[in-house]
């Protein structure tokens, strides 16, 4: 019982900080280090175009903080974690990727965003 209580403190704390955070956050649009890409933020998630420009794979770097999955079911961790969206071509496509995806129940807000060029 005393350990449901602490962990259900923990995620209203998380939440409470997050909704805090996102008043300054907000949502809006970021640079991208490689040419030719808009980034939009949203406040769970973002969302990249980028121009062809030859052949270079890009990924969506997303900065999130909040309560993650951080293994296996039901492992969870509260703080800082990042998400990258399947490498992609440059196209003119929109791509996209979201906070929400790192687990069932995640409460998390996107900090940052950017496009990076993608080395394996």
């Amino acid at each position: 019982m005393r350990r449901s209580l602490s962990v259900t403190a923990q995620i209203a704390a998380v939440a409470i900080s997050g909704f805090g955070l996102a008043a300054i956050a907000g949502t809006g649009t970021a640079q991208a280090a490689p040419q030719d890409c808009a980034v939009s933020k949203g406040l769970f998630d973002a969302s990249a175009v980028c121009q062809p420009d030859g052949g270079s794979n890009y990924v969506l770097h997303l900065d999130c903080v909040g309560l993650y999955a951080s293994g296996p079911f039901p492992l969870y961790s509260i703080g800082q974690y990042k998400v990258l969206s399947y490498p992609f071509t440059p196209s003119g496509q929109r791509t996209t990727a979201a906070c929400t995806g790192m687990g069932p129940g995640v409460v998390a807000i996107a900090t940052n965003a950017f496009v990076e060029i993608y080395n394996p």
